[in-house]
């Protein structure tokens, strides 16, 4: 597995400038670190989004069903962490009052907030070190709580502030949205891999 393309630009980029690159070039899957750094990141095999897809829809699902305030995103939404990286995670979701923080302008680009919940699963390309080194960017930035999914290891990281890393592995199991979404259970058997 490889790690992704960097481009190294530092702060050459003004956010302004980083978004309208972005809108250009809108057939990429790019994020940025800290650093300004651009990176270029592999599409999904159809597999892998096929698979997370299945995982969004039971997620948004229970969401409406539970009347749960707040918003649920994609792998296309982009959020600018407090430390100045902008990243997509395969699903995410921001509570309704962070969400109302913002401005409608805000919310058309890539929104100052860290989501409260996320959910990174590994694609073939993906090295799995960079996906960690990412989880453990979310908690340092405001997550609650976070899922990291490696398909091809048989393997699921759960993250909470505060917390060890709990690993599962074995991709049969149930995974509890507990405590930010009580009552929230997705059964990873019951999702096609």
């Amino acid at each position: 597995m490889d790690t992704p393309v960097t481009f190294i630009v530092g702060d050459l980029m003004s956010e302004d400038e980083f978004f309208r690159f972005c809108q250009m070039n809108d057939t990429l899957n790019l994020e940025r670190d800290s650093e300004g750094n651009i990176i270029f990141m592999s599409p999904a095999g159809m597999l892998s989004d096929s698979f997370n897809g299945d995982i969004f829809a039971e997620f948004a699902a229970w969401l409406r069903k539970n009347k749960v305030p707040g918003k649920a995103f994609g792998p296309s939404a982009g959020f600018t962490l407090p430390n100045g990286a902008v990243r997509s995670p395969d699903v995410a979701w921001v509570n309704r009052t962070s969400w109302d923080a913002m401005s409608r302008d805000e919310q058309e680009r890539f929104g100052h907030v860290c989501p409260d919940f996320v959910i990174e699963i590994r694609s073939r390309s993906d090295s799995l070190r960079y996906l960690q080194d990412k989880m453990q960017e979310y908690l340092d930035n405001g997550c609650r709580l976070g899922w990291l999914i490696d398909r091809y290891k048989e393997k699921v990281y759960v993250y909470e502030p505060g917390c060890a890393i709990r690993q599962y592995d074995s991709l049969d199991i149930q995974l509890s949205g507990e405590p930010l979404f009580p009552g929230f259970v997705l059964n990873l058997a019951e999702i096609e891999k």
